[in-house]
């Protein structure tokens, strides 16, 4: 199975490559799609690349990363047509973890319509298949109320709830999910690497 091409029944999902920055560039510097955390908006294209990159490494080493999400046909009720991307993620593993990130980013246009269920549930299983045995893991910051219900429709539990260390926002609460019950040693290491 070439988990770099994926289908599901709205997405076509290929693994992020370096000739998706301008379109990548269009989403992460959207002001909109950062209300949750307005400093992670992305200002110059270098930053955005630099993601890509990491992708690219994540492809390479584990075989599995995230993917650039475009329509297979029209969205209906949208302005958003066949083959446009309308978003990106997957899982990773970030370098020295044993686990697996849940990531998911979409356009706004493309929110309350589905796809990122659809994206949600194709990371989960390509990452269930690839190593089964690492727990998927996604960090949400509690006043993101949509990203957190999409984690919890996808069957993630909260595991942890505490101060989001690194945040401009002093206030700001991290929440961390997961797919399986996380032993404590493994739960300090995760809380400690967001």
């Amino acid at each position: 199975m070439d988990l770099r091409h994926v289908q599901t029944a709205r997405l076509r999902l290929d693994a992020v490559v370096p000739e998706d920055l301008d379109e990548h560039f269009a989403l992460m510097s959207d002001p909109d799609v950062w209300r949750h955390l307005p400093s992670g908006r992305h200002a110059e294209p270098a930053r955005t690349a630099e993601g890509i990159w990491h992708s690219v490494d994540h492809w390479a080493r584990d075989g599995l990363g995230y993917w650039t999400a475009r329509l297979r046909e029209d969205l209906p009720g949208t302005t958003l047509r066949a083959g446009a991307v309308v978003g990106t993620g997957g899982c990773a593993l970030r370098v020295g973890t044993a686990w697996w990130n849940l990531y998911y980013r979409f356009t706004p246009a493309a929110w309350g319509t589905g796809l990122a269920a659809e994206l949600v549930t194709a990371a989960m299983d390509a990452a269930h298949a690839v190593a089964p045995d690492r727990p998927v893991i996604a960090y949400l910051l509690e006043h993101n109320v949509e990203s957190r219900g999409r984690a919890e429709r996808s069957g993630l539990s909260l595991v942890w709830r505490g101060p989001d260390a690194g945040n401009p926002d002093p206030d700001a609460v991290r929440l961390v999910y997961a797919d399986r019950p996380i032993e404590r040693h493994l739960l300090d290491r995760i809380t400690a690497h967001p």
